[in-house]
C-alpha cells in the first residue's frame, strides 16, 4: 500500500466515511430497480467449515448477528479501559454516563409497554426500542475527529451498552 492510503485508514473519519456511503449506496439501492440485486446479495449464503463444524448463514446474518456481535465486544473492551484506567475511572466520573445509560434503557422500554399495553404479543417486543445505534452515532463523530472531546465519544459508548 502506498503511505498516503495507509495514512488515509489510520485517520478516525475513515470508519465514518465508509459508514456513511455504504449505508447511502444500500439505500439507493434498495429503493431503486436495483432492489431484486441488493436483495439477492444480502440472502447470498455464506459458508465456515472447519472439520466437523459447518455453519450456512445468509450475508444478512453474518453482518446483523456476527459483526454486531464484535462490533459490541470491542465497545464493551473500550468501556472496561475506561472504566479500569480512563476517563471513567472514579466513581464520580462513571455515574452520570451510568444513569444516562440506565435511563435510556429504561424510558424507551417504559414507553414502549405504556404504548402497547393492551396487546400481550406485542409486549414481547419491548427490548426493540432500547437498542441504540451507535455505530452511526460513532461513525459521525468519527467524522468530526479531534474536534469532537474523548469524554463525549466515551459518555456514547457507555451510553450504548
Amino acid at each position: 500500500m502506498t503511505r498516503s492510503i495507509k495514512d488515509y485508514l489510520k485517520k478516525d473519519s475513515t470508519a465514518g466515511i465508509l459508514l456513511m456511503v455504504v449505508t447511502l449506496l444500500a439505500l439507493l439501492m434498495q429503493n431503486s430497480s436495483l432492489t431484486h440485486y441488493y436483495t439477492q446479495f444480502l440472502h447470498t449464503p455464506v459458508e465456515i467449515k472447519f472439520g466437523a463444524l459447518h455453519i450456512a448463514k445468509p450475508l444478512l446474518l453474518w453482518v446483523n448477528d456476527g459483526l454486531m456481535a464484535i462490533f459490541f465486544f470491542l465497545v464493551g473492551l473500550e468501556v472496561k479501559r475506561e472504566v479500569m484506567e480512563g476517563h471513567l475511572s472514579s466513581l464520580s466520573q462513571l455515574t452520570l454516563p451510568g444513569i444516562a445509560a440506565l435511563g435510556g434503557m429504561l424510558a424507551p422500554a417504559l414507553i414502549f409497554i405504556a404504548l402497547n399495553w393492551g396487546d400481550p404479543f406485542a409486549l414481547k417486543g419491548w427490548a426493540i426500542p432500547t437498542a441504540t445505534d451507535i455505530a452511526f452515532a460513532l461513525g459521525i463523530l468519527s467524522l468530526l475527529g479531534s474536534r469532537v472531546p474523548v469524554s463525549l465519544k466515551i459518555f456514547l459508548m457507555v451510553l450504548a451498552i
